[in-house]
C-alpha cells in the first residue's frame, strides 16, 4: 500500500495567528484578526500559486488599511510552523522501516514551502515525491492535484492510502478511488492502520 500524507496539522502544526503576534499578543485577538479580514479564503488563493505581493494587494482592497499585521507574512510565516506532530512522524517512520512507498500532497504556497523545508528537513527525504499545490498551481480537494501524483509515480488510486485533516481533501481523494483517512490525532491514525494491516 502507498501511504499518501498530507503536511499541516498531520505532520506539522500550523498556528497562524503566531504570524501576526508582534500587533495582537492575545492568541484570541489574533484569530479574531485573521477572521475579520477573510484570512483563511486568502490563504487558500496564496496556495494555489498567487504570488505574496498580488496577494496582499488583494487583501488591501478587500479590506483597506487592515492589512499591516500581515505584511511581513512571508518572514514570520516560520512562526507558525515550529511544532512537529511527534506521533505521526513516529508512524511514518515505522511504514517506512516496512517498506510501505511515502508520498505527500499539500496545499502550501510557492513562497513558504521553502521555510518548510528548512525547519523540517526530513520532508524533503522522507517522501519519493510531493505535489505541492503552490508549484502545481492547483489546490486540494481538485481532482487534478491527485491524479497529478498518481500519474507522476504510476500510482494505481487503489493502491492509495491518503491522510489529511480536511474532510473536503479526503472527499476528493476517495473522489479519484483513493482509500482515505480523516485525520483527527496520530493515535487514531495508528488505529486505522493497524486495522488495514499496514502497522
Amino acid at each position: 500500500m502507498n501511504l499518501v500524507f498530507d503536511v499541516g496539522n498531520v505532520l506539522i502544526r500550523w498556528r497562524p495567528e503566531r504570524a501576526v503576534a508582534a500587533h495582537f499578543p492575545d492568541p484570541a485577538q489574533a484569530l479574531a484578526y485573521l477572521d475579520a479580514v477573510g484570512f483563511y479564503d486568502w490563504n487558500y488563493r496564496q496556495d494555489g500559486g498567487r504570488g505574496f505581493a498580488e496577494g496582499l494587494a488583494a487583501l488591501e482592497a478587500a479590506h483597506p488599511g487592515q492589512t499591516a499585521p500581515l505584511a511581513d507574512y512571508p518572514a514570520r510565516f516560520a512562526d507558525t510552523i515550529r511544532e512537529p506532530i511527534a506521533g505521526t512522524w513516529a508512524l511514518i517512520d515505522r511504514l517506512s522501516a516496512t517498506g510501505h512507498r511515502l508520498f505527500a500532497i499539500t496545499n502550501f504556497a510557492a513562497y513558504t514551502w521553502p521555510v518548510a523545508l528548512e525547519l523540517h528537513p526530513r520532508l524533503g527525504t522522507c517522501f519519493e515525491d510531493t505535489v505541492v499545490s503552490g508549484h502545481a498551481q492547483v489546490l486540494k480537494p481538485d481532482p487534478a492535484i491527485y491524479r497529478l501524483l498518481l500519474e507522476r509515480n504510476a500510482l494505481d488510486p487503489g493502491d492509495c492510502l491518503f491522510i489529511d485533516d480536511s474532510p473536503a481533501n479526503v472527499a476528493g481523494a476517495r473522489a479519484v478511488g483513493m482509500a482515505a483517512h480523516h485525520f483527527t490525532t496520530s493515535r487514531g491514525l495508528a488505529e486505522a492502520l493497524a486495522q488495514r494491516g499496514l502497522l
